[in-house]
C-alpha cells in the first residue's frame, strides 16, 4: 500500500493532541469509525476495490480517550531537544554540547528539568562551579519540563500547516 506511511496527528474527543500514526491506521480507524477526519490532504485519495477514501491529515477520536499524564524521560537527550540543540548561555547551536547544572550539583543543585540546561565546552568550563550570576552570565530561556507536545512537534521536523492550530503554533 504505497502513500499509507504518512504521518497523521491524532486528537482526542476533546481535540488534545494525543499522537500521530501512519495513514493506514488512521483510514482503518476512520473505516470502523472510531475517528473523524478533521483534515486531509489536499489532491490525495486513498482506493480500495470499492472505495474512495481523502487521505487523512488529522483526525480525531470518537470517544474520549483518558490518557495518563505523558511523562517524558529526564536524559541528556530529551534536553538537548528541549533546548533546540542550543547552548543556552551563548546561542551556540550543534550536536557538540554537553548538559550544565544551573545551581551546581556541588552546591545542592538537583537533577532536574528546572535544573540541567544544553551548554557548549567553552561556556560549561567558564561557568565552571558557580551559579550563571556568579560567572556574570545569563540563560538565554529558563529551564522547564517540556509538555509532551513539544516532542511531537520535534518529532516531525516539518509541521503541515492543517496541525498548526491543533499543536498551538498559530
Amino acid at each position: 500500500m504505497p502513500g499509507l506511511n504518512g504521518k497523521v496527528l491524532v486528537l482526542n474527543q476533546s481535540y488534545e493532541p494525543v499522537s500521530i500514526c501512519s495513514a493506514k491506521k488512521a483510514i482503518i480507524l476512520l473505516y470502523l469509525t472510531k475517528a473523524e477526519l478533521i483534515a486531509k490532504r489536499d489532491g490525495k485519495i486513498v482506493r480500495s476495490v470499492k472505495e474512495v477514501f481523502p487521505h487523512p491529515s488529522v483526525i480525531r477520536l470518537s470517544r474520549f480517550l483518558k490518557m495518563p499524564f505523558k511523562k517524558i524521560e529526564l536524559s541528556r537527550k530529551n534536553i538537548l531537544k528541549r533546548d533546540g540543540f542550543r547552548c543556552q548561555y551563548c546561542g551556540h547551536k550543534g550536536t557538540d554540547l554537553t548538559v550544565d547544572h544551573v545551581i551546581p550539583k556541588s552546591r545542592g543543585g538537583t537533577d532536574n528539568w528546572e535544573n540541567l540546561v544544553a551548554a557548549c565546552h567553552k561556556c560549561n568550563n567558564r561557568k565552571g562551579n558557580r551559579t550563571p550570576e556568579e560567572a556574570n552570565m545569563t540563560l538565554l530561556n529558563k529551564p522547564r519540563k517540556p509538555h509532551h507536545i513539544l516532542f511531537i512537534k520535534q518529532y516531525m521536523g516539518k509541521i503541515e500547516e492543517n496541525w498548526k492550530p491543533f499543536l498551538f503554533m498559530e
